[in-house]
């Protein structure tokens, strides 16, 4: 695999998408945006747009399992998302386990500014900014 310089990170939902942005020297991940899922539509404009700004090497989605490691619904969802991903941008894409993610991102938030923190959109992005974290310690 060629050399991984700029990863973005996705933490698939039903009605919202986060997006976070990382580097792998120094391996550091920010919180992008949170992109709305419109009656089922997904957002392909807004990542395309994103991944022309940021030029990622490549994409890491995060996959929700529940806790026992089993699919759920959403679990297909997300495996559609990182195939479509594929097909559409022609870039390595990687799934994680992202279990606990939103219950970390809601920690996180919660420590930086209490309830007045806890914005549905900055859980999204915080939780993909996790999922790229993981991603590069685990590479």
């Amino acid at each position: 695999m060629p050399e991984v310089k700029t990863v973005i990170g996705f933490d698939f939902g039903s009605k919202y998408i986060g997006v976070a942005v990382g580097q792998t020297s120094p391996a550091l991940a920010q919180p992008l945006t949170s992109l709305i899922v419109k009656k089922g539509n997904l957002p392909w404009e807004e990542i395309a747009q994103l991944l022309e700004i940021w030029s990622p090497d490549v994409l890491v989605v995060g996959i929700p399992l529940n806790m026992d490691g089993t699919e759920q619904s959403i679990t297909y969802l997300a495996r559609d998302f990182l195939t479509e991903l594929k097909n559409r941008f022609q870039l390595p894409v990687f799934s994680i386990d992202e279990r606990l993610t939103t219950v970390e991102a809601r920690s996180r938030l919660f420590a930086m500014g209490g309830y007045k923190a806890l914005k549905k959109k900055s859980i999204d992005s915080i939780a993909a900014q996790l999922i790229v974290e993981m991603w590069l310690e685990n590479r």
